[in-house]
């Protein structure tokens, strides 16, 4: 005997019964315009479905008895898939998002500039700024001096941004975290 999924289908259209594929006998009847029809026979309800040139869609299967809507499925499993979608895109339009700046121990100071103009855009955008700092070899023997580069970066953007984490060393990785402030 083959088991059900564990996880709902991705397929929205899998997860209602359309027309023919109904099985109950009798179902609720709601129309297109959201007005009760009252409890029909399965036959009965389907031929209102197609005189109105739409689908019978079972939305409520639990229900006793089952509960179909007099629908355009189509148009209803497009929209559904859309709602699907923005969901997924709204997490990333409001919340700010953190950019990841990685920098050298010996950078030269035009190089800095260059990803200091990138982190002013950035923290100007509302999204906060992760600066990295990769140590190779011997370097890491020096990391407080080098800690005092990121304490520079965060006095250089201190009109645009505050220390959220201070500079913390993580294996071969130093890191800040800088948030915007919101005028």
């Amino acid at each position: 005997m083959r088991r059900p999924p564990r996880t709902p289908p991705r397929d929205i259209s899998l997860k209602y019964r359309v027309n023919n594929r109904i099985r109950a006998r009798e179902v609720q009847v709601i129309d297109e315009n959201g007005t009760s029809l009252g409890v029909m026979d399965i036959r009965a309800a389907l031929d209102v479905a197609y005189d109105k040139d739409l689908d019978l869609v079972e939305v409520a299967p639990t229900a006793t008895p089952p509960v179909c809507r007099i629908m355009d499925f189509g148009k209803f499993i497009y929209q559904e898939k859309k709602k699907q979608r923005e969901g997924h895109e709204g997490t990333h339009k409001h919340g700010s998002e953190v950019k990841e700046i990685t920098i050298r121990p010996n950078i030269s100071d035009h190089d800095l500039e260059v990803k200091m103009r990138k982190a002013t855009e950035f923290l100007e955008q509302g999204h906060k700024v992760r600066f990295s700092m990769r140590f190779r070899g011997r370097e890491i023997v020096h990391s407080e001096e080098y800690k005092e580069l990121l304490f520079r970066v965060a006095e250089t953007l201190d009109e645009l941004s505050r220390i959220e984490s201070q500079p913390v060393l993580n294996g071969r990785i130093m890191s800040m975290l800088l948030r915007p402030i919101r005028r």
